[in-house]
């Protein structure tokens, strides 16, 4: 294992900069963890070619972006211990929550953070001291505000969906909490690559006031699960699928079968015939969003890895019984 060091640009208030660093500390990969702000700026624009955070710079300078892409890049440098299960069902439904977490996850996330004031306030103070500490405070999160609050529209958070949004947090919490009270981690005693994308969405969460009062209140399995996350370990191995069936499937059939897939593909479909923005009723509630391309992205990449699964026999079985099989049908 090599002793070099690498560098990953992030914000303590950017969910998929905490879940590269979450990995990095599980791992033991060396690093430095460096929040992005004018200081290095010039540093960061050498190597980033989207305007997104994390980055991670490697010993022999190149730059690496996106937080699935960037776990998958280095499972492969430091394989032990994995974070996929060795049954390829588990596996799967593993990185099926990751990408639940990371996509659908982001929405109660960025919601609740920019739609109510206390939230407003507390976030872009803290954002506006992390990057921009030569500013007049006041300013500087007034200057964040006016920023963030419109990107509300692209997350599809509006007066109008707000109790969508907001009942899938709560269904998360109450799912994820019973889940939790008798293990460390989703999948058993090691973290998983689903433990990964929704620790970094519920970890911002558990920071803002409003969902973290809710987080405190009525989960507090979940909430000590993010304390662990923050330097996870490796305490054994991950559970048979028999065992965390019955409180985990009721995330894949309230929250990934129930809003997470039919909204992705209704996004997919609406890019494919050149809409702009798409609405729909989602658990009985009207939803709207503009179409973006890097959701129809990550549903075909999710397709994919479901075609590769070489024996489907056990997984479609859970599958159908999780309302999720339909969905990963290319022509769904």
């Amino acid at each position: 294992m090599t002793t070099a060091r690498y560098r990953i640009f992030g914000n303590e208030l950017s969910p998929y900069s905490v879940k590269v660093r979450s990995y990095f500390r599980y791992k033991n990969i060396p690093h430095d963890w460096l929040v992005r702000n004018a200081a290095n700026e010039a540093e960061y624009q050498q190597y980033a070619k989207l305007p997104l955070i994390p980055l991670v710079i490697t010993p022999d300078g190149k730059g690496l972006q996106d937080s699935t892409p960037i776990l998958e890049h280095f499972e492969t440098l430091f394989p032990e211990p994995s974070i996929h299960p060795a049954d390829p069902a588990t596996a799967f439904l593993s990185a099926l929550i990751e990408e639940y977490g990371d996509e659908w996850g982001n929405k109660p996330m960025f919601h609740y953070r920019w739609f109510y004031e206390a939230d407003q306030a507390s976030a872009a103070e803290r954002l506006a001291a992390s990057m921009m500490s030569g500013a007049d405070p006041a300013q500087a999160a007034e200057m964040v505000k006016s920023r963030m609050i419109p990107r509300l529209k692209f997350v599809g958070s509006s007066p109008e969906t707000k109790d969508l949004i907001e009942d899938s947090y709560k269904r998360q919490l109450r799912i994820l909490n019973a889940h939790l009270e008798h293990r460390t981690y989703l999948f058993g005693n090691r973290p998983a690559f689903a433990d990964f994308g929704l620790f970094g969405q519920l970890y911002e969460c558990s920071t803002d006031p409003t969902p973290g009062q809710l987080m405190r209140d009525g989960a507090p399995h979940v909430a000590r699960w993010i304390q662990e996350m923050m330097g996870p370990r490796n305490d054994g191995d991950f559970e048979p699928w028999a065992a965390l069936a019955p409180t985990l499937l009721p995330l894949l059939k309230e929250e990934v079968a129930g809003v997470f897939f039919p909204w992705t593909i209704a996004n997919a479909k609406a890019l494919a015939v050149g809409e702009k923005t798409f609405s729909m009723t989602l658990s009985g509630k009207p939803y709207s969003q503009d179409t973006q391309k890097y959701h129809a992205k990550s549903l075909a990449a999710l397709r994919a890895r479901y075609q590769a699964v070489a024996d489907k026999s056990v997984l479609d079985a859970i599958l159908r019984e999780a309302g999720c099989w339909e969905f990963l049908q290319t022509a769904a």
